[in-house]
């Protein structure tokens, strides 16, 4: 199931993108960003930080923010972490908080939320602005080379038919 939900939202509309004639080091750089603006540690951003790279960038709007949904989950599982290190990076006092009363607040109202949370959420974005270039970087690295293949094989011939879904480990061994 969840494979079938991973080629259905993410690869195959990769290989689409691909036979549409976007260029393979656009696809990776929209999924790089897509990914790590994802996870910026406040919520409620991610979609208009993703558009707005999607244009000054002009990287395909579709692909950034289909992984910008993809990564929710981990936006929220790493919302503590960031938390945690930006105290240490800063050596600000712990905010005894957990990723449900963070939720829980952020629903009952985002604004007071951010209020309350401003000092914290701040120092947790400056913990990812440090490490977000270089997850960027690196995914950059790895799918660039992985989505050539890629689209080499479709030129040859030998990638699958339009519609059909190629699996990661084909991808990984084009």
């Amino acid at each position: 199931m969840e494979e079938r939900y991973f080629k259905r939202w993410l690869v195959r509309p990769i290989l689409d993108l691909l036979r549409q004639g976007v260029k393979p080091e656009k696809i990776a750089l929209s999924v790089a960003l897509g990914a790590a603006l994802g996870v910026f540690p406040a919520v409620g951003w991610t979609t208009a930080l993703c558009a707005l790279a999607a244009i000054i960038l002009r990287l395909n709007l579709p692909a950034i923010q289909i992984v910008n949904y993809l990564v929710y989950p981990a936006q929220i599982a790493l919302l503590v972490p960031f938390f945690r290190a930006g105290e240490k990076l800063f050596r600000a006092p712990h905010l005894p908080v957990s990723v449900p009363q963070i939720y829980a607040l952020i629903h009952a109202s985002a604004w007071n939320a951010a209020k309350l949370l401003w000092t914290t959420t701040w120092h947790a974005i400056v913990v990812w602005g440090l490490l977000a270039p270089v997850f960027v970087g690196f995914v950059y690295a790895i799918l660039t080379p992985v989505l050539r293949r890629a689209l080499h094989r479709q030129q040859k011939g030998t990638g699958p038919e339009p519609g059909a879904t190629e699996s990661p480990e084909s991808l990984r061994s084009a």
